[in-house]
């Protein structure tokens, strides 16, 4: 038995060489994606800590556009990231209903039933509603009586070049951004009056009144620290963005636990906590990573 054991150790030693690890063993790695902005830092954050306390090897890749995004999904270069029903459906899907769209979970079924015929799996939707938001400083929307987008473009209407706009591209040229804006709500903005700029930066723009008015999104901490109100989208134009972990089929159909182990962030955090996460690195200048780690923690979600 010791003469055959001497000559089987070797022989396993040299197949563990000439043999992948994958064939072995398999390779818990994964991709983890993130868009541009800090929302979108934090959510891969919080799934990546979780993801390897369960084992996993995780790369994070953040700081793309939806759509680059959306083709790193579909050409495998990541394997996860969560992506915004609202945005699937208006930008992904060129959509437009908004007995759809502006239901939670009409917009979610439409989304993963269309995408799960191109492989990739949409898990359980997280709570909060991170819809985009026309944002003012309270001072001036009350001085100007702007309450509502509806007040804006009649403003806008009467005294085109009183007002300063701070958007991103994306925001700009989307189905579901400013120029829709302008169709339903039945204003015209001239262009020498838009400041197009990163998205992370038109908070700090209207802050210090270098525009009137800015995009954001309404999850986002600045809003209640800067002193900014939200206008009411009183014709219900923007779509529910609920974000969702999507996942390539292939790698749910080999790690199925990946939906039992995301699944805490669906069911914890809310709006207000996703604000005060956002507060605390936009505002607070904390690290994202520490941010994650200190809400896991206080939700019992790590050891």
């Amino acid at each position: 038995m010791k003469t055959i054991c001497k000559f089987i150790l070797p022989s396993i030693f040299i197949l563990t060489l000439l043999v992948p690890g994958s064939v072995l063993a398999k390779d818990k790695s994964l991709i983890v994606g993130g868009k541009n902005y800090t929302e979108q830092l934090i959510l891969p954050e919080l799934a990546g800590i979780l993801l390897e306390q369960a084992g996993f090897d995780v790369t994070l890749k953040t700081g793309v556009g939806s759509v680059i995004a959306r083709k790193s999904l579909e050409n495998a270069q990541f394997d996860l990231y969560y992506e915004y029903t609202g945005t699937a459906y208006t930008l992904y899907y060129k959509q437009k209903d908004t007995e759809v769209m502006t239901v939670p979970e009409k917009v979610y079924n439409y989304v993963k039933k269309a995408d799960a015929e191109k492989g990739l799996i949409w898990l359980d939707p997280v709570k909060f509603n991170n819809t985009y938001t026309l944002m003012m400083r309270k001072a001036e929307a009350e001085q100007l009586g702007i309450k509502s987008i509806s007040d804006l473009g009649v403003y806008v209407t009467k005294n085109p070049d009183n007002l300063i706009f701070a958007l991103d591209s994306e925001f700009w040229e989307r189905p579901d951004g400013f120029k829709g804006i302008m169709k339903m709500y039945n204003f015209k903005l001239p262009p020498n009056q838009v400041k197009k700029m990163s998205v992370g930066l038109t908070y700090q723009a209207l802050k210090e009144e270098q525009v009137n008015s800015a995009m954001g999104f309404a999850t986002d901490g600045r809003i209640a620290a800067f002193g900014f109100v939200n206008l009411e989208d009183d014709k219900s134009f923007f779509p529910v963005y609920n974000p969702v972990p999507v996942v390539r089929k292939e790698i749910l159909d080999t790690y199925p636990e990946i939906e039992t182990i995301l699944q805490p962030l669906a069911d914890n955090l809310t709006t207000e906590e996703m604000q005060q996460l956002n507060k605390a690195v936009d505002v607070d200048h904390k690290p994202v990573h520490d941010v994650a780690m200190d809400w896991l923690k206080s939700k019992n979600l790590i050891k």
